[in-house]
């Protein structure tokens, strides 16, 4: 598994190389595109306001709604899109007579700005928010609240560890099209995130137009649209023995414009190309290869990649 690791850290590193020769503009875009979505994947979330209800006919603990600005939560595309929003687990505090429930909501920091904006927005906001919480656990709140003089119920360490433990946002979906990544898919080689909890979507012309669910809740899971398979063709080069050296691969990409689009991951005994939304190939090689081999160059011109790996010697 280490060999396999190294083996795909090499790899990325060859196609880096290559790019920052052939495509430097291209090169620094990426560079550009990484360290902006590193310091976007980092940030925290920060305390907006603090809306305080209680359940309906009174009887029961107040529930604070602590509403945040989340720079990870993705902002609607169009005012007519659902709003995301990342929510916590709702929890119970009881200490120092002080009884209460909390649940941390985050939106994106252009939603609340807009709110800032136009009080009628943020009136709605509050009002899609107090449902939401509602439908998420199973309550029945009053219709009357009140917006705290403090932005935060409770300690900031403890609304943002409850945030970032609950999930990561997934941005750019929507309710016709399917999930799509933010981080180049090359970058992911090395690393695998959990990605098993939802992202949750408000929609906010329910609220005037229906009296059904508020919101949709789609799985970050979802089934990727049906990849095409590229024409490719696959040589064994032998010696004057007819004994194995090495398998080159040639694989077809019209639609690929640049190496960085690329996933490129290789073991012992099959190749996997994936180009998200475009295409997948995976392939057994008739020979186990020695994965720390491999070499891999993308003529731009044509949309070819050439990928090269030794024959594995066999154990003495």
């Amino acid at each position: 598994m280490a060999g396999a690791a190294l083996a795909r850290a090499a790899q990325l590193w060859s196609l880096l190389d290559e790019m920052a020769e052939n495509e430097p503009q291209a090169y620094r875009r990426l560079l550009q595109q990484q360290r902006a979505e590193a310091e976007l994947f980092c940030a925290l979330p920060e305390p907006h306001l603090c809306l305080r209800a209680r359940p309906a006919g009174g009887v029961g603990r107040p529930l604070f709604i602590n509403v945040c600005s989340w720079k990870r939560v993705p902002a609607p595309k169009d005012p007519a899109d659902p709003t995301p929003v990342s929510v916590g687990p709702l929890e119970e505090v009881s200490g120092e007579g002080d009884l209460y429930n909390v649940i941390d909501i985050a939106y994106n920091p252009d939603v609340l700005q807009r709110g800032q904006e136009n009080p009628e927005k943020m009136e709605h906001l509050i009002h899609l928010t107090l449902k939401f919480v509602e439908e998420r656990c199973n309550l029945t709140l009053s219709h009357l609240y009140t917006t705290e003089s403090f932005k935060l119920k409770g300690s900031l360490e403890m609304m943002q560890q409850r945030l970032r433990g609950r999930q990561r946002p997934t941005p750019h979906l929507s309710q016709n099209t399917k999930k799509e990544l933010t981080l180049d898919e090359l970058l992911h080689t090395l690393e695998a995130e959990d990605c098993s909890s939802a992202s949750v979507l408000l929609t906010e012309e329910s609220v005037m137009q229906s009296k059904g669910h508020l919101i949709e809740e789609i799985a970050s899971t979802e089934m990727p649209e049906k990849l095409r398979t590229p024409v490719y063709e696959m040589i064994t080069v032998k010696d004057a023995n007819k004994k194995p050296l090495k398998i080159e691969l040639r694989i077809e990409l019209p639609k690929v414009s640049s190496v960085s689009e690329c996933d490129l991951r290789i073991s012992k005994d099959d190749i996997v190309i994936e180009v998200p939304g475009k295409y997948k190939l995976q392939l057994d090689v008739p020979e186990l290869v020695d994965e720390e081999t491999t070499t891999a160059v993308f003529n731009k011109g044509k949309r070819i990649l050439f990928i090269t790996v030794l024959v594995a010697k066999p154990d003495p």
